[in-house]
């Protein structure tokens, strides 16, 4: 029988413990669970069910186990020989999106995935397999047409061929974090809501070779099996190791909310758990193992307010809305869903980033050296002499620091949180005080 899987992160300073938590997953019949470490209270909790469960290699263990196969089996021998096979453990991943961070890490990260699997074995493990979580960045150039997708040059020769041979020889499936949300966010001038969304009458995107794709997910998804098929193995499977939809967001977002996140998670899963399998328009009939993202809103992730709201679940356990992991339930059968909040069209939206006053002066005043140091907003014009020097306060000075840095660098991922020390605004500040006189807005 196929079943969902979920991400079950842990940062949060309000969530339940893992007895609980495992509690909750069993009552939403959830069969596949993957976790960001080893957990040993998680393990534990897991043992002696049906949940298949993932297990993670911390991103700062890689390099040590790239380079000492003694750590690669204490590593096992740790954190899986004491819980398997008690605890169905069926996969462990090394990293997490280690390919979209800094590339110290690059060059171990096959090397380790090698290390565990030879530990593994050695130990007479052969149920378990290694793999890793990437994200979408790994492609290079546009995601339209998929056929034509390819890995970036920077890591196309020196990290996925090695990898797609390791997977391939070990038949384990490629992990990837697969968002239509982002990549619509991204580009809601050429993309629809309803495309995304999976809306029946979203229209029809002919790629070039022909293949029709009625929704954003499966283009996403074929652009990755396209550049595995360009890079030489077209045979090695996918697994969804991340996807979901936020329910709340910050003024620069677009499409969160609760209405869309339950259609979207909704109607993935009876996709997912068709029988047999759809895959996808270039690989049709293939079952793709998914896991959302994520068992609960998560209060101590950073960055902007959707990355704290993707939870099926509050911390105290109860739904953020209905949904039926098991597929059973259609579409028709649920209560009516709150409206979603009608979007601004792209470039239509003006807003400010202001420093909050409410913020501690300590803070205020690390998150404005940080924006006019590291940041690299232009802070001159705040400087002794300089046009916006006054009024001569942190809360000004400040305002105009984070604005700046909000106007250059928020389309290529810049926010406005500075660690709780700004806030976005719709009004214009300039109108209500001359301490903002010198902002500037930003059209999202």
């Amino acid at each position: 029988m196929y079943t969902i899987g979920v991400n079950y992160g842990q940062l949060g300073d309000n969530l339940p413990p893992p007895r609980r938590a495992v509690e909750l997953i069993k009552s939403m019949r959830i069969g596949k669970v993957k976790i960001y470490d080893a957990n040993p209270a998680i393990l534990g909790q897991l043992a002696n069910s049906d949940i298949e469960v993932c297990v993670m290699l911390p991103n700062e263990q890689i390099v040590a186990v790239a380079n000492n196969a003694t750590l690669a089996e204490m590593f096992i021998r740790n954190n899986i020989s004491t819980f398997y096979p008690a605890t169905p453990i069926r996969t462990l991943l090394v990293g997490n999106e280690i390919l979209s961070g800094p590339n110290q890490t690059w060059p171990y990260l096959v090397p380790a995935m090698i290390n565990l699997h030879k530990a593994l074995r050695k130990l007479r493990i052969r149920k378990i397999k290694v793999s890793t979580p990437l994200a979408m960045d790994m492609l290079g150039g546009p995601l339209f047409p998929p056929s034509n997708a390819s890995f970036r040059t920077d890591i196309a020769q020196t990290v996925m061929k090695p990898m797609l041979r390791f997977l391939h020889h070990t038949n384990a499936p490629l992990f990837v974090d697969v968002y239509p949300f982002f990549a619509r966010e991204n580009d809601a001038t050429h993309i629809s809501l309803g495309f995304a969304l999976f809306e029946p009458d979203a229209g029809i995107y002919k790629d070039v070779n022909s293949l029709e794709y009625h929704n954003l997910l499966d283009v996403q998804l074929d652009a990755v099996f396209a550049a595995m098929e360009r890079a030489g193995f077209p045979k090695i499977r996918i697994t969804i190791s991340e996807t979901g939809w936020p329910t709340r967001e910050d003024l620069d977002e677009r499409g969160a909310s609760i209405h869309n996140a339950a259609l979207y998670n909704r109607r993935l899963v009876k996709r997912a758990l068709s029988n047999p399998p759809l895959g996808t328009p270039r690989r049709q009939g293939e079952l793709i193992d998914t896991y959302f993202f994520a068992l609960f809103n998560e209060d101590l992730k950073s960055g902007p307010t959707t990355e704290r709201n993707w939870g099926l679940l509050y911390p105290n356990g109860t739904h953020v809305y209905d949904i039926d992991l098991t597929g059973y339930l259609n579409e028709s059968q649920y209560k009516t869903l709150p409206n979603s909040p009608v979007e601004v069209p792209p470039g239509q939206l003006k807003l400010w980033c202001i420093a909050n006053p409410d913020i501690n002066a300590t803070v205020l005043g690390g998150a404005l050296s940080y924006a006019c140091g590291a940041g690299s907003a232009d802070c001159e014009p705040i400087q002794p002499g300089q046009p916006c020097f006054f009024p001569n306060t942190t809360l000004s000075h400040a305002s105009y620091a984070f604005n700046d840095y909000y106007n250059r660098f928020h389309k290529s991922g810049g926010t406005c949180v500075f660690g709780g020390a700004a806030n976005l605004t719709t009004n214009d500040p300039s109108e209500f005080s001359f301490a903002f006189h010198c902002l500037t807005l930003s059209p999202a």
